[in-house]
């Protein structure tokens, strides 16, 4: 073989080698998925409630690891529905994603029945972020200090005392729901399009009685404009340990927590889940972040052996709460207009 020839087939060999070679897997070392634009993250209720914060807590790191602004987009109404309908029909490639809540994730779907414009299977978990307590409190002028006293001033009062909550199918509607079925009084629920309007009701003395996520209200708890009567979860809160749980109070069928986290639409790919939840986790063990959930009321949404949250498990854990919350509301006899 000539010189010439021996170069020719050199060079057809290096060209041909790239074609025939096999495709790199991820665990060789394929880079992962990254955005190309902006994150959309939605979030189904107003700003300055818990779902705004704990959004807004993850997005600016979030922000920092994929190397694209995360954008909160506030779309309210119907006890989040809006905001998850959104989410359920956009585009699904990691740049629109929803700040999941037990109202909108699981409690809704019995609440408003065909009603609902999604359903569960639209949506593929990435990580649940944070657990909060909600926490009973009346506006001040209320004569009553404890919880079976406000239960003893709205039997003497029945049908005359309201009690407010961030939307019908939130997790503080349904926690007032188990209040009047483990009492038997007779309380009006009268929901908000948000934590924010409802908590300006009360302080201003218009409404009895609310129900919150501790994260939205305990900075007026602390500082005496709405008084504390309990938190509905089976321990008492560090930030509020003064302030007796439901089971202490007596009424220990009345527990709810509340839970928010990140869910994508459900065609959204395996790998685009995957990195998000990867990053999402490394935030969440980040111990200045968690710092800010903790001070707010927040507590660990350990799902998986080791620790965290997988997509898996979340999906999981969804599948449980629509469970749980739809035998509630069955129980409770509520609905959207109660």
């Amino acid at each position: 073989m000539t010189h010439a020839m021996r170069r020719r087939a050199l060079l057809l060999g290096g060209l041909a080698a790239p074609l025939l070679a096999p495709p790199v897997s991820p665990a060789l070392g394929q880079a992962p998925w990254s955005p190309s634009r902006p994150i959309r993250l939605v979030v189904g209720f107003p700003p300055a409630g818990t779902t705004d914060i704990a959004a807004r807590i993850l997005a600016e790191p979030l922000s920092q690891r994929l190397g694209q602004p995360v954008t909160i987009e506030n779309r309210p109404g119907a006890g989040g529905n809006v905001g998850a309908d959104v989410v359920a029909k956009g585009e699904a490639d990691g740049h629109l994603l929803l700040m999941q809540t037990v109202s909108a994730g699981a409690i809704n779907y019995q609440l408003y029945g065909p009603r609902i414009p999604y359903r569960p299977e639209d949506f593929a978990g990435v990580s649940l972020v944070v657990r909060v307590p909600n926490a009973i409190f009346v506006h001040p002028g209320v004569r009553a200090t404890t919880l079976a006293e406000l239960v003893a001033l709205v039997r003497a009062n029945p049908g005359r005392m309201n009690i407010g909550s961030s939307g019908v199918g939130t997790s503080l509607h349904m926690t007032g729901e188990l209040l009047k079925l483990a009492a038997g009084i007779d309380l009006t629920h009268v929901p908000f399009r948000g934590a924010g309007p409802m908590l300006q009701e009360i302080i201003a003395g218009r409404i009895e009685v609310g129900v919150d996520n501790l994260p939205s209200v305990i900075g007026h708890l602390r500082e005496g404009r709405l008084r504390p009567l309990a938190v509905t979860t089976a321990a008492r809160s560090p930030q509020l340990p003064e302030v007796p749980t439901t089971a202490e109070a007596g009424f220990p069928t009345v527990e709810a927590t509340a839970w928010f986290g990140v869910v994508a639409p459900a065609r959204t790919p395996r790998p685009v889940i995957a990195r998000l939840n990867r990053e999402i986790e490394a935030i969440l063990a980040d111990p200045a972040i968690w710092r800010r959930f903790e001070e707010l009321g927040g507590m660990r949404a350990d799902l998986a052996p080791g620790g965290g949250s997988t997509p898996e498990a979340f999906d999981a854990f969804i599948r449980a709460e629509v469970e749980k919350w739809s035998e509630v509301v069955r129980r409770s006899g509520a609905t959207v207009d109660s």
